[in-house]
């Protein structure tokens, strides 16, 4: 992977944030706190930046869980204002107003796409920017839901890929127990990234990073990282299928 300077990257992205609101003419950033290493490493960049103050977290929970007690752990870590909305009502309501059965991804995405609603409607109602937690590989691969979370004002961590996040993580002095632990959208029970993806994130950044950055050829990259080429040729299929996520509407030209 890359070498990189963590420090110099802290400093960067917290210039990056503060330079963003002071020019934007807005008063502070939400986001929404999952009690996952994004969320806090994103939170933790913009107390840097801005004071714990101007931060607010929102925890947004369908169900009870360990992801509950993770998420108000990083907002008392960071001594930030923080607020518990359930979303279990609102995603119920919609599923039943749709009456029609939804399988357990298309609910997961409707879970999403309400916590991007409460967002925006907090963000609007404070005049703040909603703060993005999206990293490099999410984007690349699409593990996003399109309008969902892969939807914010900014977006600090996108030219960061997953393992690079941990990495910036221990240099903020994020909690180990969310370090640690193994990523999780939390759209339901026993639900993990690596799992929903196929692939480890250690693996998937190291082809990532020579397919997209280095631009090498897949058989090199099978070579270089002794794995079969299929797996190369199931990152590169990730990418593809989700080119459209990473793109505005496509429209006709007239």
């Amino acid at each position: 992977m890359r070498k990189l300077d963590y420090n110099a990257i802290v400093e960067k992205i917290v210039n990056f944030i503060r330079k963003k609101i002071k020019n934007s003419k807005v008063s502070g950033v939400v986001l929404g706190i999952s009690g996952g290493i994004d969320s806090a490493t994103a939170a933790s960049l913009a107390v840097k930046a801005l004071g714990k103050k101007k931060v607010l977290g929102i925890i947004m929970p369908y169900y009870q869980n360990k992801e509950l007690e993770d998420a108000i752990l990083v907002c008392k870590h960071l001594g930030i204002y923080y607020k518990t909305i359930s979303i279990k009502n609102i995603v119920d309501e919609f599923e039943k107003a749709l009456n029609f059965k939804i399988d357990k991804l298309a609910k997961g995405n409707l879970m999403v796409r309400s916590r991007m609603v409460i967002l925006y409607g907090i963000a609007n109602a404070k005049n703040y920017f909603v703060l993005g937690t999206s990293n490099r590989t999410e984007f690349l691969v699409g593990y996003f839901t399109k309008w969902g979370d892969g939807a914010s004002d900014i977006a600090p961590l996108l030219s960061l890929y997953k393992t690079e996040v941990r990495e910036l993580a221990k240099i903020l002095e994020v909690p180990e127990k969310i370090i640690s632990k193994k990523p999780t959208a939390g759209l339901w029970a026993g639900q993990t990234d690596e799992d929903e993806l196929g692939i480890e994130y250690n693996l998937l950044d190291k082809i990532l990073y020579r397919l997209v950055d280095l631009k090498m050829q897949k058989e090199k990259i099978a070579e270089d990282l002794n794995i079969p080429l299929e797996r190369v040729l199931y990152v590169e299929k990730l990418i593809k299928k989700s080119e459209h996520k990473r793109r505005l509407p496509s429209f006709p030209k007239l």
